[in-house]
């Protein structure tokens, strides 16, 4: 062979490696690519979509469904499901409202209404569906109808307003665009100090490192950060409703990859039987994850009511549908034991983006509810055709 066909074959090889390469990547960051994708043609479609006001606007309004999906994501891992987290936020929203009416202090009202409305009821669903082993779409489509029920007794059917100036401050103000750069800019750092660090690990260990893959992650993560910066510093800054889904999407990352906790809601979505006689207390982890989505929906709806600076008993109606497509477009599987809070974040902005941009578009609220339907059917079908692919 001479040096032409080993250079024509080298090349080849290179150019398959790279081609494997980008499959991979489209095959393991296929809704990474969706968003891409929506987001460029709503671009197109309407030229108010891609400035720093509205996508400021499309974060905060994704963040309230975002936080319940992140609980979501932990009830459906293990293989459950919470109907009643939409109804939680009207309830909430209802709650913390009126406790400030009577002269409650503000962060007093706001932690009562986290442990009433949403760590009680979510003890009440996971006692039901642990003890007794009833299935938890019964328990909580009642607990939903409970709930919504309490939100028009305690309002008497109408909205309640807020009492309190500061209170609309959680929901509504902005961490100034001087100080969201700054932060923007440590969120970077931090992310390649991280990455140097597994690097290092890896090498420690002897374990492979794959260059192509390192390479298109710290592209994806660069040019998120980059578009975040335009976006905050351009405008007014980070919402404070961002920053906190921020941290809880975060602190539920670290919560399943790093910890026992996680651990064992895998296990438990993987084979609850065999989670059990492993010395896992399935009945205690139950009424932990329920307790997590409805104390994550109260926040959700006093985050709401923040925002509005006001209360409907109506307020979170669909919302559970919203945070079941987030955690099923991000990739979790409905019968559990697979998914990552990271794919749920993705999930919630393709939500968030297909609700802002049909909206600019002016497509009617109908058409709306058909074609998110259609795209969980999608989802759920996708879902099970991988399954089969690996059986």
């Amino acid at each position: 062979m001479n040096n032409n066909e080993q250079s024509g074959s080298a090349s080849t090889v290179l150019q398959n490696t790279n081609i494997q390469v980008a499959l991979k990547f489209l095959r393991d960051n296929g809704t990474l690519v969706a968003l891409v994708i929506l987001a460029l043609f709503f671009t197109f479609a309407d030229e108010a979509f891609f400035t720093p006001r509205n996508l400021t606007n499309l974060a905060r309004q994704t963040t309230i469904v975002g936080i319940i999906a992140v609980g979501m994501t932990m009830v459906i891992l293990i293989n459950g499901i919470d109907l009643s987290v939409g109804s939680i936020v009207g309830l909430a929203a209802i709650t913390v409202t009126l406790l400030m009416q009577a002269g409650v202090n503000m962060w007093l009202a706001v932690a009562l209404t986290i442990l009433i409305s949403g760590v009680l009821v979510g003890l009440w669903n996971g006692f039901w569906v642990a003890h007794y082993n009833i299935p938890p779409f019964i328990i909580t489509l009642g607990m939903m109808t409970i709930a919504r029920g309490l939100a028009l007794t305690l309002s008497k059917g109408g909205s309640v307003p807020v009492t309190n100036p500061s209170f609309a401050k959680i929901g509504g103000d902005f961490i100034p665009a001087g100080i969201s750069g700054i932060i923007i800019i440590a969120a970077l750092a931090l992310f390649l100090f991280a990455l140097y660090r597994d690097i290092q690990q890896k090498k420690k260990y002897g374990v492979r490192i794959r260059k192509q893959e390192i390479i298109s992650s710290s592209v994806v993560a660069v040019i998120g950060l980059a578009l975040c910066f335009y976006v905050f510093t351009a405008y007014r800054g980070i919402p404070y409703p961002v920053a906190i889904f921020v941290v809880i999407a975060f602190v539920g990352m670290f919560a399943l990859q790093n910890t026992k906790f996680g651990r064992r809601l895998y296990a438990m979505g993987g084979n609850e039987e065999a989670a059990r006689l492993s010395g896992i207390n399935v009945y205690r982890m139950k009424l932990i994850v329920y307790s997590t989505v409805t104390a994550l929906s109260a926040l959700s709806g006093i985050l709401l009511a923040s925002r509005l600076n006001g209360a409907s008993p109506n307020l979170g109606t669909m919302f559970e549908l919203d945070a079941i497509s987030a955690v099923i477009i991000g990739g979790t599987s409905f019968s559990g034991g697979i998914g990552t809070i990271g794919g749920t974040v993705i999930g919630a902005f393709i939500i968030g983006i297909l609700n802002n941009g049909m909206s600019l578009l002016g497509v009617p609220t109908f058409y709306q509810l058909i074609i998110k339907g259609l795209i969980i059917i999608l989802a759920v079908w996708f879902d099970v055709l991988q399954k089969r692919k690996k059986a």
